[in-house]
């Protein structure tokens, strides 16, 4: 690893990572500060939601929610707080050698003695502690908004660990899709179309798998693969679809490396 090129990638994303952070935390806050009417009116609450159509319930998951106790609603705000992560990561991951080659300054990288694998894996260290940067963010955000807005009502800590470290191998699967289907193809020139069009095709793919009840949809998408509702309901992951997650990660990261130490870089002519 080269200590130079990680600080650099770093502290690019800086103020990246503070945007997404606050705007995270903000929204955690906003929609911890009703669950109080929430809690207090549970079943005009479970009444209201029972005239919603099935299928709707079905592909948000809140069939599996109880919204008056404090990881059912908590459940429901990670499903958005998902989205937002997906997202990040996949802005991390479609520019972390995009951006370079669409500047032309990867060569005079490349010129520096400097292995690509090194800098690859520098590259990589650096997005990685961005987004575990934003992860502390929000689990400090997760347990202040639950400590100021839960009242008397208690919760299991742990199974709020299991959802927030779900967070963290959801946004290393896009982490590393997006790394890999950055230099699958030929030029990446924007990274936003891409990571939108990630996130949101996944997220929904997931919504249509809870409509048709597909398990091989349920295969597809990582935010099946780490259903918060279901994680709270079980206290517990579905292990076999984590598995898939992570193994799906592991070999995009293998191919990736496969990939950029074979790549043609552009060079300014």
């Amino acid at each position: 690893m080269s200590a130079t090129i990680y600080k650099h990638e770093f502290l690019a994303r800086l103020k990246s990572v503070l945007i997404w952070s606050l705007s995270i935390t903000g929204m955690i806050l906003f929609y911890f500060s009703i669950f109080p009417a929430f809690a207090d009116q549970a079943e005009v609450t479970n009444q209201l939601l029972a005239k919603f159509p099935p299928a709707l319930l079905e592909a948000f998951g809140m069939n599996k929610m109880d919204l008056s106790s404090v990881m059912g609603f908590y459940s429901l705000v990670f499903l958005f707080v998902q989205l937002c992560l997906a997202i990040q990561a996949g802005n991390y991951g479609f520019g972390l050698v995009s951006i370079e080659e669409n500047e032309l300054t990867a060569d005079f990288l490349m010129s520096k003695p400097v292995s690509r694998a090194h800098i690859l894996t520098s590259k990589l260290l650096a997005a990685l502690s961005s987004l575990l940067l934003t992860d502390l963010v929000i689990a400090a955000a997760s347990f202040a908004a639950i400590a100021l807005f839960r009242g008397s009502r208690s919760y299991e800590p742990s199974t709020l660990v299991l959802v927030l470290v779900s967070g963290i191998i959801l946004q290393l699967f896009f982490l590393c899709v997006g790394l890999v289907i950055s230099l699958l193809v030929k030029r990446v020139r924007s990274v936003t179309p891409y990571s939108l069009g990630l996130g949101f095709g996944t997220y929904v793919l997931a919504a249509f798998s809870g409509v048709f009840g597909d398990v091989k949809l349920e295969y597809l998408t990582p935010f099946k693969h780490l259903d918060p509702a279901t994680i709270v309901k079980n206290a517990a992951y579905d292990t076999p679809l984590v598995l898939l997650n992570v193994a799906i990660s592991l070999v995009s990261l293998v191919v990736s490396y496969w990939l950029y130490l074979r790549r043609d870089i552009p060079a300014v002519s």
